[in-house]
């Protein structure tokens, strides 16, 4: 996942766009939600929402490395004090989480999804820009 990430992430140019650097974190973490395994593990993480305020110091540095650079640059963004950024990256971090370990537990319970996989990819990437740019 976090290859991935690296690999989206290489691909936004010098001067990624807000949205650009959500989608970096959304697009490698929803490819989960085809995979029961993966699911699971969805689902899972998000029950450790409590940890997520420490994202800095509990990461494992060896497989988290394009994580830490995609929410350190979502957390410089001037446009807001850094106590501000950085609580709005555990917002992000809780909302795209959460939501789609809601989706996973809905495929999961065969429940179904209003939108279609991309669509929901490109929901969610529109909500997290919009937490952290709020």
């Amino acid at each position: 996942m976090d290859r991935e990430r690296g690999r989206l992430l290489a691909g936004t140019g010098p001067d990624p766009a807000v949205a650009d650097l959500v989608r970096c974190l959304v697009v490698p973490y929803a490819a989960l939600l085809h995979d029961p395994g993966g699911r699971s593990y969805l689902r899972i993480v998000a029950q450790l929402r409590g940890r997520f305020a420490a994202w800095r110091v509990a990461s494992d540095a060896a497989t988290t490395e394009h994580l830490a650079t995609v929410l350190a640059a979502i957390e410089a963004r001037p446009d807001a004090p850094p106590p501000v950024q950085r609580e709005r990256v555990v917002a992000l971090i809780m909302l795209l989480t959460g939501a789609v370990a809601e989706r996973a537990r809905r495929i999961d319970d065969g429940v179904g999804n209003e939108l279609d996989h991309d669509g929901f990819v490109a929901n969610l990437t529109a909500m997290g820009a919009a937490v952290v740019t709020a």
